[in-house]
């Protein structure tokens, strides 16, 4: 079995991600979706990206985006071929603890932090696959956040993520 990896806040899933799910799925057999800043403790700002790190970029937690991403991959009939796990980038020591070393990361890069990213990856003994991303057309979580006070995010996720998010917004 061939055994890929994304790596990812998921603050929250989105299309994009589902598309880089299903790229990386297209070559392996099975899919780690690893969630990074799992808990407050790791958070850090990272040069390359000053928000990440921040509450306001974090609204969900571990459990509720584990929520919204099982239900977004069983609508996409992906649940069967995936594992959810936490991913604490800041401590690449324990990685291969919920990432196997033989995992193949997929990184769309549309930045300088994913460009990081993907190095830190394969400093940790990753092979990395970086896909090339166009800031043009990103969909970035950051404007989908700034749609929860007025409503209008419904349609930039995924409709089986809906009901939960309107759950975890209300």
């Amino acid at each position: 079995m061939t055994l890929a990896a994304v790596t990812g806040r998921f603050q929250p899933v989105h299309a994009q991600h589902l598309e880089l799910f299903a790229l990386a799925l297209a070559e392996h057999d099975h899919l780690v979706v690893a969630v990074t800043n799992p808990d407050t403790a790791a958070r850090h700002l990272a040069a390359t990206s000053a928000h990440r790190h921040t509450d306001e970029a974090n609204p969900f937690t571990y459990y509720e985006r584990v929520r919204l991403l099982d239900a977004a991959l069983a609508a996409a009939g992906l649940a069967d071929r995936t594992t959810v796990v936490p991913f604490d980038l800041t401590r690449p020591q324990v990685w291969a603890e919920y990432v196997p070393r033989e995992a193949v990361h997929y990184v769309r890069a549309y930045s300088a932090w994913e460009s990081d990213k993907a190095g830190r990856l394969a400093d940790g003994g990753y092979r990395v696959v970086v896909v090339d991303g166009d800031p043009a057309v990103k969909l970035d979580a950051a404007a989908i956040r700034a749609r929860f006070a007025d409503g209008t995010w419904r349609e930039l996720v995924p409709p089986a993520t809906v009901p939960v998010l309107a759950e975890l917004l209300a």
